[in-house]
């Protein structure tokens, strides 16, 4: 400081009064500059701890949470019922050395059934033989089950616990006609049809689908009912 003080003091020194006033204001400027220079250091330090507590408090909150999902396995929560996306598990279909259901019982679950959804015994009758050969415990290779051959989505839609029941199959077979026959305003040729091939393929077809099988179907059910086949059997 001193060898600038002398710079001052003799005007005529060599060094101009600007290269003067700069260096003047080099040497003061460490005195200017540490105050702001320490307040800043200080409020870095004091983000620097509010951001260590922050990070603290989400590790702490973590921490709870993790324990509250660790549990024993045998306290692991039970679902009441399956979830509805989850295809059902239907029981064991009966031993493969099941036997036909006799025409009596047949003929008293196609009455039952019938009368309480507004259809013809003799339609009933006409699919299960078509379908099963009124075997409850038939399942095709397309992994349809029952009486009606009933797909497992279509059987958990009607509300089916036991597929290989020969009455709830029945039911359900008759709730499904009754559908296809509402939604083909009475046309049993388009119900039939959708039964065996889906609504689907029956909408794009506009009529009962160019495949054989299905065409057999319902020929050959509608050739087993007879004349009668040709109104609607509501």
């Amino acid at each position: 400081m001193r060898e600038f003080e002398s710079l001052f003091m003799f005007p005529f020194h060599p060094i101009s009064l600007g290269v003067k006033l700069t260096l003047l204001m080099l040497a003061l400027l460490p005195a200017w500059g540490a105050e702001p220079a320490g307040q800043a250091v200080a409020a870095q330090r004091q983000s620097v701890r509010a951001m260590e507590a922050s990070v603290a408090k989400q590790r702490a909150a973590v921490a709870r949470m993790r324990a509250s999902l660790t549990y024993r396995r045998d306290e692991a929560p039970r679902l009441a019922a399956p979830l509805a996306l989850v295809t059902p598990e239907f029981p064991s279909p009966p031993s493969p050395g099941c036997q036909p259901l006799s025409e009596g019982q047949i003929s008293a679950l196609v009455e039952e059934a019938g009368a309480r959804e507004g259809l013809a015994a003799d339609l009933l009758r006409a699919v299960i033989e078509k379908e099963s050969a009124s075997y409850p415990c038939a399942v095709s290779k397309k992994g349809a089950l029952g009486l009606m051959q009933l797909m497992p989505g279509t059987a958990a839609q009607l509300s089916v616990q036991d597929p290989f029941d020969p009455e709830e199959s029945v039911g359900a077979g008759a709730r499904l006609l009754r559908q296809l026959l509402l939604r083909y305003e009475g046309d049993l040729a388009l119900a039939l049809g959708a039964y065996n091939a889906g609504p689907g393929r029956v909408d794009a077809a506009g009529g009962v689908p160019a495949i054989q099988e299905t065409v057999d179907y319902v020929r050959q059910i509608l050739t087993r009912i007879g004349p009668s086949s040709n109104n609607s059997p509501f």
